[in-house]
């Protein structure tokens, strides 16, 4: 028994060992992460930028030329980061959406912690998705890679929130970048508040470039430089107007800068060089596979990403992919690809302008200089082009137009550009099985207790039906107004509301031609589709329908007897009408602003619409006659 009893002693300490070698043989991992923010660093060319410790760690390691955040607003990027996969496909991509991860499916921080690792987040976490249990050992402002366990390798995050949208427009505010110098980009005038915008954005990213060196002498102090791979990225475009919430190249494209130390080389990306540059396309969705890879772990295969470093990783993509969906109350659904040189751009709904009237947005300086001078006509074509409906499809080359001003999507000769792109688009809309093609609220209403993100297997989204029906509605032509007339009696609610929308978009003609169909529509058992046929009648019927169509949008804003996602689409429909004389204003005061089980995140999104909804002035279209 001593024996056996010393066997099994000696088995024990065995496995100890061999758990401790295992961690000492796994690199630590730090990711510095800030917000708001593009590739304004000196190591990315910018003589006005003041970033000597960003520079400083890309002169060690490597930066990336070309990476694309997925999502042009923090919570859906993070989203994309934290699960691996693209936000349209799990149903999370609308901004401060609350939905359940996909079956089989976890946060890439689980699988680390499996591995081993000490998983700390510091601190900001917004995921569009329900956290589940054991994700991180530790998410808050005192989360550290100290607290690990001896011996135990670490993955750690902080982040840095100095350069947010909310602190770029912090007043007051003692300027250090002398805004004469700020470089104003064409798309937009060149104003005083825009200079001092600008300006005032440098300053907060030097800000967090001393953060970042900060964390560095700590990680030197405590003898840990040598064992730990450090990321430093951005979450996605600078919180200004036409960077933040757009998804172009402006509003997506981040830094990404990498530096592994000598005893880790053998896991960095192939190309890696010191110094030096890598022309590999990154996307967001690449994130959680890498850090798995580097940490021994072979990426499970739901994820969509690929990794770029590490044992696991994979040949470089061919493209990058990027969305926008709602941006807190207002609805929006955009498409983008890059393949590194040309940015495609599709929107699904085109008389809506980029710059939408987004609360938030608005409390910033440069916005309202901006929009000031759109409603005095004195913007050139090219800063006018933000505050107006857009093309259905925009292309841009990068090489000729950084700062995308020129579409080329009629050009003749980049018409096989275009046509590759559109393949490309469609291809990935089927591969991941593309969710923003459902309005949110018949998303959410398909879903039940589920996970949006299984509504495909479950039989429950024809996504290639839906999304032909989209694309023949986001288009122009007038030879497709008998088929979205058709549409409207289609099974698929979703097909219905696309039809409407086609109709709508079309006009005047088009409506008149569609009039008693979308008449019909306007007692749908679908909120989405109601709402879509009461905005097209509003602003394309004679009066009667407008009469009608104002009731039921009215009627479907209350909370009362609307769900909550409902009334956000019907609010968004009357506040883009002008004609302020036919809207009940007595009855919308009259309207509950605060939803029951609705996510804290989201809640006031109604009171935003209504507060504008009731102002006589706050109307930003004119219905044609």
């Amino acid at each position: 028994m001593r024996f056996l009893s010393t066997l099994t002693g000696l088995g024990v300490a065995c496995t100890l060992a061999a758990a401790a070698a295992m961690a000492v043989e796994r690199p630590n991992i730090l990711w510095l992460t800030w917000e708001d923010a593009g590739p304004q660093l000196g190591a990315y060319g910018d003589a006005y930028a003041t970033t000597p410790n960003l520079d400083a760690l890309a002169s060690r390691g490597m930066r990336y030329r070309r990476v694309w955040s997925t999502a042009p607003v923090c919570a859906p990027a993070r989203t994309a980061i934290i699960s691996g996969m693209y936000p349209a496909s799990i149903g999370a991509e609308h901004m401060r959406s609350d939905v359940p991860m996909r079956a089989g499916t976890r946060m890439y921080p689980e699988l680390l912690r499996e591995a081993g690792y000490h998983c700390s987040n510091n601190s900001k976490e917004d995921y569009n998705l329900r956290k589940p249990p054991g994700v991180w050992d530790e998410s808050s402002p005192r989360a550290h890679w100290r607290n690990r366990a001896p011996g135990q390798p670490f993955f750690a995050i902080f982040n840095y929130t100095e350069s947010h949208e909310s602190q770029t427009r912090r007043r007051p505010h003692t300027i250090v970048h002398d805004p004469a110098r700020a470089p104003v980009p064409p798309y937009q005038p060149d104003e005083p508040e825009v200079r001092e915008g600008w300006a005032q954005y440098y300053d907060q990213v030097s800000v967090v470039d001393r953060r970042v060196k900060a964390a560095l002498d700590e990680l030197e102090e405590a003898g840990l430089a040598g064992d730990t791979i450090v990321f430093a990225y951005a979450d996605h475009g600078p919180g200004l107007p036409r960077g933040k919430r757009m998804a172009c190249d402006s509003g997506l494209r981040v830094p990404l800068i990498v530096h592994f130390p000598e005893r880790w080389r053998h896991l960095a990306p192939r190309e890696y060089a010191v110094g030096g540059e890598s022309p590999r396309l990154v996307g967001f969705v690449d994130l959680a596979p890498t850090v798995l890879s580097l940490a021994g772990v072979r990426p499970p295969d739901w994820m969509q990403g690929r990794a770029f470093a590490g044992p696991h990783q994979t040949r470089p993509p061919g493209w990058l992919f990027g969305s926008r969906a709602r941006m807190d109350e207002r609805i929006d659904l955009v498409r983008a690809a890059t393949d590194g040189r040309y940015v495609y751009v599709r929107n699904y709904l085109p008389h809506l302008p980029h710059g939408q009237r987004v609360a938030y947005l608005f409390q910033t300086p440069m916005t309202q200089a901006w929009h000031r001078r759109f409603e005095e006509g004195t913007l050139s074509p090219i800063q006018r082009a933000f505050w107006e409906p857009r093309a259905p499809e925009e292309l841009y080359d990068l090489e000729s137009d950084p700062h995308e001003t020129v579409n080329l999507a009629e050009s003749g000769p980049h018409r096989s550009v275009l046509e590759r792109f559109r393949r490309v688009h469609r291809r990935q809309v089927l591969s991941i099985g593309d969710l923003g093609f459902l309005p949110e609220a018949e998303m959410l209403a398909r879903t039940g207790e589920g996970s949006p993100g299984d509504l495909v297997a479950a039989g429950r989204y024809d996504v290639w039906t839906v999304f032909r029906a989209a694309e023949l509605a986001a288009g122009r032509g007038m030879e497709a107004v008998s088929r979205l007339r058709r549409m409207t009696g289609h099974g698929d609610s979703a097909v219905r509301y696309w039809a409407a929308t086609g109709l709508h978009l079309r006009g005047v003609e088009a409506v008149r031609a569609g009039r008693e169909a979308l008449r019909g529509l306007l007692g749908d058992g679908s909120g989405s589709v109601r709402v879509a046929a009461a905005e097209a009648l509003a602003w394309h019927g004679d009066a009667t329908d407008r009469a009608e169509a104002i009731r039921v949008l009215a009627q479907d804003s209350d909370l009362g007897r609307s769900e909550y996602l409902v009334a956000v689409a019907a609010l968004n429909a009357l506040d883009r009408l002008k004609d302020r004389e036919a809207l009940p204003l007595e009855a919308l005061r009259a309207l509950p602003t605060r939803p029951e089980g609705v996510s804290g995140r989201m809640s006031d999104y109604v009171e935003r619409l209504l507060e504008r909804v009731r102002k006589p002035e706050a109307g930003s279209l004119k219905p044609e006659a």
